[in-house]
């Protein structure tokens, strides 16, 4: 459980392996993308070199991978192609599973939010999808920061238009990069390893709200 030195007030979830398991469809996408530039992306390749670091440190990598010369603003210029075939990949799949929006159902008395790297085009369709932006108190896009995670804005920004104590927020996270962003805003953090593990995490965080339902 998470130590309640200060009462919980809100939680905040990452959205790729933590609220969906979407990093598979992101593989997809940029293995399609990345084929003209002679890179071959299999998915232990992927699961070293895009997931948890920034944008900048992953197009840096994915050039050294390249059997030709080519640039991180190279493959920048293809984000658009990669956020389409996403979109193309995730339509018509059910990513957010029922009893996790059940379980915010009952939370209504604590602030809810997502904070994610991810472009606003690829995640909120699928919030919207399942349902589970109307149960949002807030969404914070990749698009909406200046500074990606591992940066604390993300969720700072989360926080302040939540307009809670960083203090008073559990954030949900699987990756490094996202743990340390939370950390340095100020929150407490709870680490996913796996999305099926979060509906019990929830419930392990704020059990002594639960135990007062």
């Amino acid at each position: 459980m998470v130590p309640s030195a200060t009462p919980i007030r809100a939680l905040l979830f990452d959205f790729d392996e933590v609220l969906a398991d979407t990093e598979p469809l992101h593989w997809r996408a940029w293995r399609e993308v990345l084929r003209p530039f002679g890179i071959d992306l299999d998915w232990e390749t992927f699961e070293q070199t895009c997931i948890g670091i920034t944008d900048t440190e992953m197009l840096n990598q994915l050039c050294t991978l390249a059997t030709k010369p080519v640039t991180p603003d190279a493959i920048r210029a293809h984000y658009p192609e990669k956020r389409q075939l996403f979109r193309d990949f995730a339509d018509g799949r059910t990513l957010i599973d029922c009893k996790l929006i059940e379980l915010f159902k009952s939370l209504a008395m604590l602030r809810l939010g997502v904070v994610t790297s991810s472009n606003k085009s690829e995640v909120e369709p699928i919030l919207l999808k399942s349902g589970l932006l109307d149960l949002m108190n807030v969404a914070v896009y990749g698009n909406d920061v200046r500074h990606y995670k591992p940066h604390p804005e993300p969720y700072l920004l989360a926080v302040q238009r939540l307009r809670v104590a960083a203090c008073d927020t559990v954030v949900f996270e699987d990756s490094a990069a996202g743990m340390r962003s939370a950390r340095e805003a100020g929150c407490r953090v709870v680490q996913v390893d796996d999305v099926a593990q979060v509906p019990a995490l929830v419930r392990t965080a704020v059990g002594e709200i639960f135990s007062r339902l």
